[in-house]
């Protein structure tokens, strides 16, 4: 590591991924954004999903202020984050052949609808096949994803495939293989990983893009406001009630 501190090279090394897919992935995100207000305005629903630490990415565009009130949460026991012990299950889980399926069968999810994934790595059978079920579904998939490990590992799945092999959109985080932006000599490990940042931040720059996409056509965007500003419930509550249909995690 050259001259800096731990956290000026972190921020340094962030920020140059945040200029890395604000400019490299912006194709992708426009698209993504598109097909997001396509499916509003056609009366589909919107979900995200990610395992492990990718789920911290899923929940944060879900109930949130500023943020799109029709994107729900497809959960999956077990994986949603470290909420379980031994943490190290949600990993095994990951790699459980059937298990997407199993989530699918007793979703909500229906064709017309759109499925954000979320798997840095794309290895595992869980993104996997939870993307080639929901377009066997007749569902759109937007990946968020680490192109870089399709190609420097290999898939966990049967298929040798990875998640971005099974979407409709990529949004590729630019993470590089093992999660870890520093080193030093002094330590045996390559330590501070960025791919929650960066992963955040390309999934609210999509949102963004929707809501301003369904501005343009007239149609106000679904958004939810902050329950700690004045008339915030009140507003929330007037958007939960006209598209109701369509939020599954307020009942």
């Amino acid at each position: 590591m050259s001259d800096g501190t731990p956290a000026d090279l972190f921020f340094d090394a962030a920020i140059g991924l945040l200029r890395r897919v604000r400019d490299e992935e912006a194709g992708a995100i426009t698209a993504a954004g598109t097909l997001l207000a396509d499916t509003v305005t056609a009366g589909g629903r919107l979900f995200a999903f990610g395992a492990g630490h990718s789920s911290l990415a899923a929940q944060d565009v879900v109930y949130r202020a500023g943020g799109l009130a029709l994107m729900n949460l497809l959960t999956v026991p077990g994986v949603v984050g470290v909420d379980v012990t031994p943490a190290t299950l949600g990993s095994a889980l990951e790699r459980v052949d059937g298990l997407a399926s199993a989530v699918l069968d007793t979703s909500p999810l229906r064709a017309g609808d759109v499925l954000v994934i979320i798997s840095l790595s794309g290895r595992n059978a869980l993104p996997v096949e939870m993307a080639q079920g929901a377009r066997a579904l007749g569902v759109k998939v937007i990946g968020v994803t680490s192109v870089a490990y399709a190609a420097e590992t290999k898939s966990r799945h049967a298929s040798g495939t990875f998640l971005k092999d099974h979407c409709d959109i990529v949004l590729d985080s630019k993470i590089a293989v093992g999660d870890a932006e520093l080193a030093l000599d002094t330590i045996p490990a390559p330590f501070a990983p960025a791919s929650t940042v960066v992963t955040t931040a390309l999934l609210q720059a999509v949102m963004a893009t929707t809501a301003a996409t369904l501005a343009d056509r007239g149609i106000e965007p679904p958004l939810l406001r902050s329950g700690n500003v004045d008339g915030g419930h009140e507003w929330n509550g007037r958007v939960m009630t006209e598209y109701g249909d369509r939020i599954f995690y307020h009942h």
